[in-house]
């Protein structure tokens, strides 16, 4: 410890010795000069704070100014390449759009080529559409039903179909003068026929008195059909109760843990307002 010490002093000296009288002046003023500073910072003397927070300010306006540079090139590049990725986004969105025209053309027929067909069997449905508002929403463990505020004065019947937007949400089950009840999918009551697509396989959708229906009365061979497929459920139009092709529900990546659950489109905890329907079949004849 005395050996480094000893060193030390040594090296100062020769220090000293090697300097002349106004280089060694300038290097004691400059060595006293840095202790009293350090400790008149240490005692927050007024003067050496203001001093600390000017060369603070210069610090960070002289970064601020040579920073300007550098993020302009960063904003310029980043433009440059949003522009290079310009025409393959426009490739794509113009891909998709005649994809999608493609897809239009094709509905646009088939809903003629049904219509044409319903002409040559003298068939056609005409629908009578009725709006309601939700009133009641009895929402109990088991019975899933609401109360809206049209009745038979408005021409509500029973078995008319509760429409949400486009989805199928229920049926008509009681109608009085002013007001009306409907069953909704969910309740545990509730079977409708139904079709699974792209599949094409007939089914009964029964409710749980959740917020999910199940899938029922499949043959087994069908299941292999449905494997890692997303299945949509539409109405097939059997019994005659509601028109086929009513999109109902979807079956996400049917699994084996939840291969028969469906999840339904309408929240059927929101519905506000519905749209109360009446599908009849009638013939040209």
């Amino acid at each position: 410890m005395a050996s480094s010490r000893d060193d030390f002093v040594i090296a100062i000296r020769s220090a000293f010795l090697k300097k002349s009288y106004q280089q060694k002046f300038s290097l004691l003023t400059l060595i006293f000069s840095s202790i009293i500073i350090i400790v008149l910072g240490s005692i927050n003397f007024k003067p050496i704070q203001y001093v600390k927070i000017g060369i603070n300010e210069v610090i960070y306006r002289s970064s601020f100014i040579i920073s300007i540079p550098e993020n302009y090139i960063k904003k310029l590049s980043l433009q440059l390449k949003d522009h290079l990725n310009l025409y393959d986004n426009y490739i794509k969105i113009e891909t998709d759009l005649i994809e999608l025209k493609k897809k239009k053309l094709n509905n646009d027929f088939l809903i003629l080529e049904n219509n044409r067909l319903r002409e040559l069997i003298n068939e056609t449905i005409q629908s009578k559409d009725i709006y309601a508002k939700v009133l009641v929403d009895k929402d109990s463990p088991y019975l899933k039903s609401i109360v809206l505020n049209k009745g038979s004065k408005n021409n509500v019947k029973l078995g008319m179909a509760i429409i949400d937007d486009v989805y199928l949400v229920g049926k008509i089950i009681e109608v009085n003068y002013t007001n009306s009840r409907a069953l909704l999918l969910s309740d545990l009551n509730s079977k409708i026929p139904v079709l699974l697509e792209p599949a094409g396989i007939h089914a009964v959708l029964s409710g749980t008195g959740k917020n999910y229906g199940v899938i029922e009365f499949t043959k087994e061979e069908y299941n292999q059909e449905l494997n890692d497929t997303d299945i949509i459920v539409y109405t097939s139009g059997y019994g005659g109760l509601f028109k086929s092709g009513l999109p109902v529900g979807k079956i996400n990546n049917y699994k084996k843990e939840n291969k028969n659950e469906i999840n339904f489109f309408s929240d059927f905890r929101q519905l506000d307002y519905v749209k109360i329907v009446s599908y009849e079949m009638e013939s040209n004849n």
